[in-house]
């Protein structure tokens, strides 16, 4: 309980603050705050109780000296309240934390009581004001419970669409209402939630997946393939019915095995869901001269051992040509000889007019039979040749 007159100031709180005894109360608002910030034991974590005790010694004195400048003040307007309403402008500052109570009153008045803060822990009468914001703070405390039992889809609800009212809705909405009435945005919140029925979502099924399968002449000069398809389709009236499709497929020039082709809803139709999709993956047909490599086309050709010993003169297929080219060859074709016609392999699908290599590979046919004189003559001639490596 406060006096009903005023206190006088004591010099030990002065001292603690550092101020003489006709400090004014922006003064001692002033020191309070600087004292404050230099003894927080945060601050001080080698010294953290003798810290604690300075921070508790200052602020104890703040509310000496803060508490007797509001009762001198009160004293001479000749208002002697047993609970003074004024405070300090730096009452703010000190109540970092305020309780509940104090925002309860802070919404109803513009001067609240330092006092009843203080008094309220006390007291076992309820005050009406802490009765209707404790209702309510303790009703939110219940939607936020029910919500996070309720799983996924409110807090989805919630938090994509936000409150009415433009809050988020996270915050406590802090509009006046009567008592025993929930604030609006939280009221709407509850009484419109937003419910998905299963039985009107209609999923798609898996893909299906065919195979398409091409031939190199197809996919290097590209190609138009036509595919009837038979599929199940709904009928206006509701009616599963037998439907036949042509789907048209336009192969382009330097396609790979492995190329996807989408039809998006072109597969069987059910009731309670999307038609799937039909999805033809390229695949190519075995060629019986070229094997293919990437961008490139390999072809393995066969020559005799005399003309891969003297040079010979080729004429090599080329894909999806009716004429052939004439390729001179003037090395000695060794095991591991390699010719490379530049430009001749496949298109490149994303560099347009521009086309892989033609690699030819040499197959060297041996004699099976040779009589002593050809044997002599083939040991003298070759006896008298250049070798990389010595036998």
């Amino acid at each position: 309980m406060g006096d009903c007159y005023p206190r006088s100031p004591t010099s030990d709180s002065y001292t603690i603050l550092g101020l003489s005894k006709g400090a004014t109360v922006k003064e001692i608002s002033k020191a309070y705050k600087s004292l404050v910030k230099k003894w927080h034991p945060d601050k001080h974590p080698s010294k953290k109780s003798e810290a604690q005790a300075k921070f508790h010694a200052i602020n104890e004195a703040y509310k000496v000296l803060n508490q007797n400048k509001i009762d001198e003040k009160n004293a001479k307007n000749g208002k002697l309240d047993e609970h003074p309403r004024g405070r300090s402008v730096d009452d703010n500052f000190f109540l970092k934390k305020p309780s509940f109570l104090s925002r309860s009153l802070s919404r109803r008045s513009k001067t609240p009581n330092p006092a009843l803060e203080r008094n309220s822990s006390r007291s076992k009468t309820p005050t009406p004001g802490l009765d209707r914001n404790a209702s309510r703070k303790n009703f939110s405390g219940v939607l936020d419970r029910n919500a996070s039992r309720k799983g996924g889809l409110d807090r989805i609800t919630s938090r994509n669409f936000g409150s009415p009212t433009g809050t988020s809705p996270d915050q406590t909405s802090t509009s006046t209402s009567s008592p025993g009435s929930l604030p609006s945005s939280v009221s709407r919140r509850v009484s419109n939630p937003i419910i998905y029925s299963q039985s009107t979502v209609r999923r798609k099924p898996p893909p299906i997946e065919r195979k398409l399968e091409c031939t190199l002449e197809e996919l290097c000069h590209g190609s138009v393939k036509k595919i009837k398809i038979t599929r199940d389709a709904i009928s206006e009236m509701g009616m599963i019915t037998r439907e036949e499709e042509i789907l048209k497929i336009s192969i382009k020039p330097g396609w790979k095995k492995g190329t996807k082709v989408t039809f998006e809803g072109k597969g069987d139709e059910k009731l309670g869901s999307l038609p799937a999709d039909i999805v033809f993956l390229i695949d190519e047909k075995k060629h019986p001269l070229f094997e293919r490599d990437g961008d490139d086309l390999e072809i393995v050709v066969e020559v005799p051992l005399a003309k891969a010993l003297t040079g010979c003169l080729l004429q090599v297929p080329l894909l999806g040509e009716t004429e052939k080219m004439t390729v001179y060859i003037d090395d000695i074709i060794c095991p591991g000889y390699v010719k490379v016609i530049r430009g001749q392999g496949m298109p490149r699908s994303k560099q347009q007019g521009v086309r892989g290599d033609l690699r030819i590979k040499f197959l060297v046919e041996f004699p099976t039979d040779l009589d002593d004189e050809q044997r002599a003559e083939a040991v003298e001639i070759l006896d008298g040749c250049t070798w990389d490596s010595p036998l």
